[in-house]
């Protein structure tokens, strides 16, 4: 079992995921960031300085909260919307990044594979066709009658 295993590892596919998982989580955190740092205050500033990391409805606890984290650390039940929004913006921000990404890998493979059509395969050489026929009657006119 631990050969099979062992196998299963030095595969180069489930290599090539675990690199992808771990350049994925850094990404991740790069997006992250640049929504949460970048984008959300800018759209606040358009609609009038909302921060969406605040935006949020207690459903239940003492009374108003002046920020998201106040509320959770009191133990309110609260509805965060304003982290949903950043969530889907974060997850549409990495799609689309994807997206790129993946279409540039596909045309370099196409590329690749172009490139590799392209190239004139090389025919044997020899004799062509009327080659051989002239030496076909050359040798049967050298032959003796019969």
């Amino acid at each position: 079992m631990f050969q099979e295993f062992r196998t299963f590892i030095a595969k180069g596919n489930v290599m090539d995921m675990a690199v992808g998982i771990i350049i994925g989580a850094a990404f991740t955190a790069i997006v992250s960031s640049l929504v949460s740092d970048l984008i959300n205050p800018i759209i606040g500033l358009i609609i009038g300085g909302i921060d969406f990391s605040n935006m949020f409805v207690v459903l239940s606890g003492d009374g108003p909260y002046a920020s998201l984290a106040e509320a959770r650390d009191a133990g309110a039940a609260v509805f965060a919307y304003g982290a949903f929004i950043m969530a889907v913006i974060n997850f549409l921000i990495i799609a689309f990044v994807v997206f790129l990404l993946v279409r540039y890998v596909n045309k370099i493979k196409d590329a690749a594979v172009r490139k590799q059509e392209a190239a004139p395969v090389d025919a044997p050489t020899g004799p062509s066709q009327e080659q051989l026929l002239a030496e076909i009657r050359d040798l049967l006119k050298a032959r003796p009658a019969a």
